[in-house]
């Protein structure tokens, strides 16, 4: 069991709290309705139906992560016990909720691509541990990647660069690793346009300029234009990239973008959760 199910588990045994509130409703049967209130794209759900499933709630999935959602769309019925009923609403809202904004957003980047340009999201890794793992799904439901490039790599960042004293001299020290290399270059220890030669002379395949700053950029992208010929290194591209500038920075070349806040920050897809007085 991980640490999320096993939170789940605590949650559902506040049950004399709802016993003593619901007096003679509690054990009674209801039944939930869950809809979207405005259009987007869902993400979080395996989270939820697992979640429904520990509080004893049978499931009825209309919607699965990754599909379009109109406002007014249901997504789910739920059926159980009153107390499950009532508390999975505090729980519900938020394993869709937000997950699915981050979706939404990652498609809005995706479509704005048009498969023009690699777009990834590897801010997941700085959210909290409990939810990493929903963020991800949240994102690939989106139709993104939180990976920079697929297959096995190093990811030689700042720290990387600045422990080993350079770029060059962080690449010549993994030897004749045959892993794909990944390296940031900041300008750090030399011109920005100086790392960047030192990175495709020693070997790296993806040259990742994470400053932000758009003048970094052209000038590791004239370097490239210069020096590359068939040696296939891809210049990779982060920090505080909006999904607005996606068509403005494929027209210079960079192959790959690593969205942060713009997906991840997303506002939430409203929700609404209510009770069924049909039933």
């Amino acid at each position: 069991m991980n640490e999320f199910e096993s939170l789940l588990r605590e949650w559902r045994k506040q049950d004399p709290f709802y016993r003593k509130i619901l007096g003679r409703a509690s054990g009674h049967h209801r039944e939930s309705v869950l809809q979207a209130r405005a259009k987007g794209f869902l993400a979080g759900i395996p989270f939820a139906h697992k979640t429904a499933k520990i509080l004893g709630l049978e499931a009825d999935w209309k919607k699965a992560s990754g599909d379009c959602i109109r406002g007014g769309e249901e997504i789910a019925r739920f059926y159980g016990r009153v107390e499950s009923i009532l508390k999975f609403e505090n729980l519900v809202i938020g394993l869709i909720g937000k997950p699915s904004g981050i979706a939404t957003a990652a498609r809005e980047a995706s479509q704005k691509a048009g498969g023009r340009i690699r777009i990834v999201s590897g801010g997941w890794k700085k959210h909290p541990i409990l939810i990493k793992e929903i963020i991800q799904e949240a994102v690939a439901a989106g139709g993104l990647s939180t990976r920079i490039i697929e297959g096995p790599f190093l990811y030689l960042d700042k720290n990387y660069v600045r422990l080993f004293g350079g770029v060059g001299k962080t690449l010549i020290a993994l030897g004749d690793n045959p892993t794909v290399k990944v390296i940031q270059v900041r300008g750090e220890f030399a011109p920005i346009d100086e790392e960047t030669r030192e990175a495709i002379r020693h070997g790296a395949s993806v040259i990742m300029v994470d400053t932000g700053s758009w003048r970094d950029l052209e000038k590791v992208l004239r370097v490239m234009k210069k020096e590359q010929t068939t040696s296939g290194v891809n210049i990779a591209f982060a920090g505080g990239i909006q999904i607005r500038d996606i068509p403005a920075l494929i027209k210079k070349g960079v192959n790959i973008l690593d969205i942060g806040s713009a997906i991840l920050d997303a506002p939430w897809l409203e929700l609404s959760y209510d009770l069924n007085l049909a039933r």
